[in-house]
Parts: structure tokens; sequence; C-alpha cells
């Protein structure tokens, strides 16, 4: 179940846009507990095993009780999300737009490997909580001052972003091709038993790489960046 399920309502519940509810007992916890309960789940056992059930079970509720504090799992996935992906990158202490994205991609990728399944959840058409929209807000201040329009600028941070997040998905359990992943070790003696065929794939598999691919597909957008901002100020 995605997060745009009921999308006016998770707009209300992340932005602090519900009204609270002034009858019955006062809540034991806050939607915060609820969503850092639900991200431990997560965290532990995978989000696969995260249900209404278990995160009330978790803070010793009742399933119908959680429902005070969100109105499904759509809403329990919104506000997980929401905590897990911390506090948006401060890239006001560090020197030039490169160094600012190289700095953003750092911190993203650091909120991705506590939280793996983040990468599965953050795509498509959905509301995002005010913590998570800090993050491209924070990226697109250190391109403020380079001579990309607004649109370009939002676009390179969705390249970045998404670069970051296609290296991440490829290391999640279920999604690796032969560079790695429980079934590397086979493909790599396939590929070499079979290097007549696939000689190009086979010659990668005994290169070793000083880079990660990671870190090879960032330099090489930020040098794209640089050569499309630096031809723009030329032409001024």
């Amino acid at each position: 179940m995605s997060a745009n399920e009921n999308p006016k309502a998770v707009a209300e519940l992340l932005w602090g846009l519900r009204k609270s509810r002034s009858r019955g007992p006062r809540p034991a916890f806050d939607v915060a507990q609820v969503a850092d309960t639900a991200v431990k789940v997560a965290d532990t056992e995978g989000l696969e095993v995260v249900s209404m059930q278990r995160v009330a079970a978790e803070l010793g509720l009742t399933k119908m009780a959680l429902y005070r504090y969100v109105n499904g799992k759509a809403e329990l996935i919104a506000v997980m999300i929401e905590a897990a992906v911390g506090t948006p990158p401060d890239l006001s202490g560090v020197t030039g737009w490169r160094a600012k994205l190289e700095e953003y991609a750092r911190q993203l990728s650091a909120a991705w490997r506590r939280h793996p399944w983040l990468t599965s959840i953050t795509v498509g058409d959905r509301v995002m909580g005010p913590r998570e929209t800090g993050w491209p807000e924070s990226a697109l201040s250190a391109l403020a001052d380079t001579s990309l329009t607004e649109r370009e600028r939002l676009d390179a941070v969705m390249l970045v972003s998404s670069h970051i997040r296609a290296t991440h998905a490829a290391a999640t359990p279920g999604t690796q091709t032969w560079t790695g992943g429980s079934a590397a070790s086979i493909m790599r003696d396939l590929l070499r038993l079979n290097a007549d065929r696939f000689p190009l794939l086979a010659a990668v598999e005994a290169t070793p790489s000083a880079t990660t691919t990671q870190e090879f597909g960032l330099r090489a957008i930020l040098d794209g960046l640089e050569h499309t901002i630096s031809q723009r100020g030329d032409d001024e």
C-alpha cells in the first residue's frame, strides 16, 4: 500500500493540518513515537513485516487503538518516511556548488544506508512531509548562484538523487545482477565460463575497479553540470 492512497489526508497528517481529537482519553503516545516504532521494525525485520497490527503490538496497543494516531497503513508508511529521512543537510558551511552537491549526495546515501527500505517506498506520485521536502530544497540552494535556470536546477537535483537511489536499489536484496548480492559469485563463474559469448562483461568482472559505481556516476553527472554551467558563463 502506497502513501498516496489518500493524499489529502496524508498531507493533513504530515503538515500538521489535521484537527486533534478532543474526545476520549488522552493518547499515551504521539504520531512521532508511532513512526519511530514502525521504523525500528522495518530496520530490524524488513518493511514487509510492518503492519498496523505489528506496530500496535510493539506499542502495547490494540490495532484499533492505533487508528487514533494514523488512519491506516498508507499514513503509517508516510510518517515512517518522514521520520526516517532525517534532518535535511545544512550546506551553508560548504564552499562551491559542486562540493555542496557532493555533500548532499553523501548525506542522502548515508540516510538510505541506515534505512535500506526507503528506496522502495519513496517513489511515485505521493505527498512528502516538510522534513523530506527540505532535502531537495537544501540541494537547490547549492545551485542558486549558478547559470542554470530554476527548472534546470531542479532537474539537476533530481538527476543526482536518482543516481544515489539507483545505486542503493541495486544493492538491495533481490535487485542485484552480477555486480553484487547472493548470486554474484555464481554469475561471475558463469561469465568466466562463457567469456566467448559475453567478452565485455567477462572483462569487467576480471578487472578490479578503483571507484564504486556511485562515485563514478556522481562524478560523471557533476562533470556534465560543470561543463554546462561554465559554458553558460562563457556565453554571457
